[in-house]
């Protein structure tokens, strides 16, 4: 629908070129058909020639097609011959007001760089000029940026009345190789030619000067001859920018239409400079939306961490090639205890100042996750963040840390659309969450909900690109969505889950043709769990006695696991773990083993300053526990919590014994 509008809007712009062309004084004189002629009228409102697509025409079969005359071909059954009117200088100058005003505007809507070549070029054929050359510098110049090299131009579109539309040139007479050569689609500016000289100029000169003729050869090589001598027939303009020359145009007229005037001159004067720095600005424009994709890709995670009890897989997808970079994130943050933060959102808008404060706020959420925060407060700090950074910056987030341990996962939202839940029946739902108001508004309470996670769903997070288009609104999307989901999970039966990275490209493939308005971030979590028969949990009172403890309850859930061969490391890391926890301690520490695809110990304790790994001297008779932690895990590290610190290490699962030749594994 939105294309359809700018197209809309396209043609009443070209339209309104046609109608200015024909009040200025060119229209179609009353004749009379007969058999065999056809004759062709310029009404305003409507569109009377064609064009080519932008890279199709080559200069040579322009040129070839509008040097044929009616004497090469007397028998063509369409005629097409555009006259004056007379008029009042003072109207013809109104009017040739109106028709620049017009031109200029449709030069004006064009998005990207080949859209303004085109405005270009629709606004001047068959209006201002029967064919059109257009040749831009190469490679383009950006900002102030100063071209290094020589001064190239390539010939980036073609444009002329078709041949059905003029007795000129009936027949299409194939080209020869002589007259296609490479010069007239790439030219060298040579340094104090001919050509430099004319491009150095400020305004569009005709062709007929003899500085001009000895010019052209240069741009257009071998093909220079078809531009037919005298008669005001073609005028070459050069395209400036605000500091250099990016192009030059060449306007071109047949034999029988009346030549160029100098009042021609100030209006292809107008047409090249709002076509320059309609360039200038394309580049631009292109040049930060790459900075900006380049700055956005580079803040988004490359892969995720693996994290104990959950499977995780995302998908980034960037909008349409028409639209801008936006601030659309994902991340998984490991927490304390093996739990996870997921986090999802979407900076409002589309520019380089989205992508940057979507990098912010990522980083902001990943340092507030380290601090163990619950997820209403992590909002509520990004949004004294976002407030800080300035008052028109609005982003949405959504919020949810997952506990293996308890199956459990809190959720808190800012204006985010609501996660979707895969249960491992297949059944799909939108989980009830408060919205709360996006993050930058200021002064709002977020609210967090605790819900079930069991093993084997699967939680959905994603930004509304997903599920919210100009086809469709977002709870349309979202009751898709479900749909969707709860048909993938149909196809691999209700006692197991669909895999996760065919989950997601399933998901994606819901997207239409009409549906990449918008960035579109998705991070699926699939939920194992730890089994409670995989955990140990204790308390230890902060005495001299508790080291001894945490080694006898250690080594006994060690034991009840089968993991006896890992008994003398744990117990030497506990010790020692357990020894610096009580020694400052004024509350109970904290001691727990999970077992999953490593054993992991965790001890925790209410003092807020963190261990240093250091080197101890041969006389220190402490100062080594960390340094032998350090040597003997596969993994460590400490994290502090609102009310503390866990110190952590991970040991690799022993390896089982191969089995003897002849014997036979146990089922």
């Amino acid at each position: 629908m939105a294309l359809e509008k700018a197209r809309i809007v396209l043609d009443e712009e070209h339209h309104a070129v046609q109608q200015a062309a024909h009040d200025m004084g060119y229209q179609t004189p009353p004749t009379s058909p007969s058999a065999g002629t056809r004759t062709t009228t310029i009404v305003p409102g409507q569109v009377q020639h064609s064009h080519e697509p932008p890279s199709s025409r080559r200069a040579s079969e322009a040129l070839v097609e509008l040097s044929r005359t009616t004497q090469d071909n007397p028998s063509s059954s369409s005629t097409t011959t555009l006259v004056p009117v007379s008029q009042s200088p003072q109207r013809l100058s109104g009017d040739r007001l109106r028709f620049v005003g017009a031109a200029t505007r449709r030069i004006a809507r064009g998005i990207d760089l080949d859209e303004i070549v085109m405005g270009l070029c629709r606004a001047t054929v068959p209006t201002f000029s029967d064919a059109i050359l257009v040749y831009l510098r190469d490679p383009l110049p950006v900002g102030d940026e100063r071209p290094t090299g020589p001064l190239v131009l390539r010939l980036r579109r073609t444009d002329r009345i078709p041949a059905e539309q003029n007795t000129e040139y009936g027949v299409v007479p194939p080209i020869q190789p002589e007259m296609d050569p490479v010069g007239a689609e790439l030219c060298e500016v040579q340094p104090g030619s001919a050509l430099a000289e004319v491009l150095r100029g400020v305004r569009p000169v005709f062709t007929d000067a003899p500085t001009v003729r000895k010019a052209l050869p240069e741009l257009l090589g071998g093909i220079a001859d078809f531009v037919t001598p005298g008669s005001q027939r073609a005028i070459l303009a050069p395209l400036r920018g605000r500091r250099r020359v990016i192009g030059a145009a060449l306007f071109l007229r047949r034999p029988k239409r009346l030549g160029f005037d100098t009042e021609d001159l100030l209006v292809a004067a107008q047409l090249a400079t709002h076509s320059a720095l309609g360039v200038e600005r394309a580049v631009g424009d292109r040049h930060t939306a790459s900075i900006a994709g380049e700055l956005q890709r580079k803040m988004l995670p490359v892969a995720l961490p693996r994290c104990t009890g959950v499977r995780l897989a995302f998908r980034y997808l960037p909008a349409a090639e028409t639209a801008r970079v936006g601030g659309d994130w994902y991340d998984a943050i490991p927490l304390p205890g093996s739990r996870v933060a997921l986090v999802v959102g979407d900076v409002m808008g589309h520019s380089m100042t989205s992508a940057a404060l979507m990098g912010q706020l990522r980083t902001t959420a990943q340092t507030l996750a380290g601090l163990d925060l619950p997820p209403q407060e992590v909002l509520h700090h990004l949004d004294e963040q976002a407030q800080r950074l300035g008052t028109d910056h609005i982003a949405t987030c959504l919020y949810a840390v997952y506990d293996p341990v308890a199956h459990r996962i809190t959720i808190a939202n800012a204006g985010h659309p609501p996660p979707v839940l895969l249960e491992l029946g297949g059944r799909a739902e939108v989980l009830r969450v408060p919205a709360g108001a996006p993050i930058g508004v200021g002064g709002v309470n977020f609210e967090a909900v605790e819900l079930d996670a069991p093993a084997g769903a699967t939680l959905l997070l994603y930004t509304d690109g997903l599920v919210e288009s100009r086809l469709r609104d977002v709870w349309t999307g979202i009751e898709q969505l479900r749909e969707k989901l709860a048909a993938t999970a149909q196809l691999t039966g209700p006692d197991h889950p669909p895999p996760l990275e065919a989950l997601c490209d399933e998901v994606l493939d819901m997207l239409g043709p009409g549906d990449r308005d918008d960035d579109t971030a998705l991070l699926a979590a699939r939920f194992d769990g730890i089994a409670p028969s995989d955990v140990a949990y204790w308390f230890l009172e902060p005495e001299d006695k508790a080291p001894g403890r945490a080694r006898r309850l250690a080594r006994r859930a060690l034991s009840r696991w089968g993991m006896e061969e890992l008994s003398d490391t744990v117990e030497l890391l506990v010790s020692e773990v357990v020894t610096n926890a009580v020694r400052y301690a004024t509350r109970p520490v904290t001691l727990r083993l999970l077992r999953t695809d490593v054993l992991r110990c965790e001890v925790g304790d209410d003092v807020p300053q963190l261990p240093r790994l250091r080197q101890a001297r041969a006389t220190d008779e402490g100062g080594r526990g960390l340094y032998l932690v350090n040597r003997l895990a596969r993994r460590w590290g400490t994290t502090r919590l609102s009310t503390g610190k866990v110190v952590w290490f991970e040991l690799d699962q022993p390896t089982p014994p191969p089995c003897r030749p002849g014997s036979h594994a146990s089922s």
